[in-house]
């Protein structure tokens, strides 16, 4: 009897790893699909309002939809209050797509600078100061 219950024990535990070896469709979990969404802000450092900074929606679909935002520098300076105009306007687009069941996936920033050496300024910001910081948020959906 006791022989019985052994081969009997053996048995069945071969046949579970054959079964779970096996995969059948029931254990396999299904990939999912996804739909992305790339939201890329510019921020021009230009003094004096010349550059021109942006945030670029682009769907799915190719559709693109530009934001403008307010430049980091004014002629005296950093412009704190159009930093603070920028962060609310990213800010409230991060939020609309979070309602709408977008997924922030991933955030790459970076900086491009190209300056003069000479005439500059107590900031370190020549008359010929150009640069942008680049902030690019992806984001993703379950479809």
């Amino acid at each position: 009897m006791k022989n019985t219950k052994t081969t009997f024990g053996y048995i069945a535990l071969i046949s579970a790893l054959i079964f779970v070896a096996a995969k059948p469709e029931v254990f396999r979990q299904q990939s999912q699909a996804y739909d992305y969404k790339q939201v890329t802000v510019i921020e021009s450092v230009v003094p004096g309002g010349l550059g021109r900074s942006r945030m670029l929606v682009n769907d799915p679909d190719g559709n693109l939809q530009e934001i403008k935002l307010k430049n980091f520098f004014s002629l005296v300076g950093i412009n704190f209050g159009n930093v603070k105009k920028n962060d609310e306007k990213i800010t409230t687009q991060v939020s609309e797509l979070t309602e709408e069941g977008w997924q922030l996936e991933d955030v790459t920033s970076g900086v491009y600078s190209s300056t003069s050496v000479s005439g500059g300024n107590d900031l370190g910001i020549s008359a010929n100061a150009t640069g942008i910081f680049i902030t690019r948020y992806l984001f993703k959906r379950a479809i």
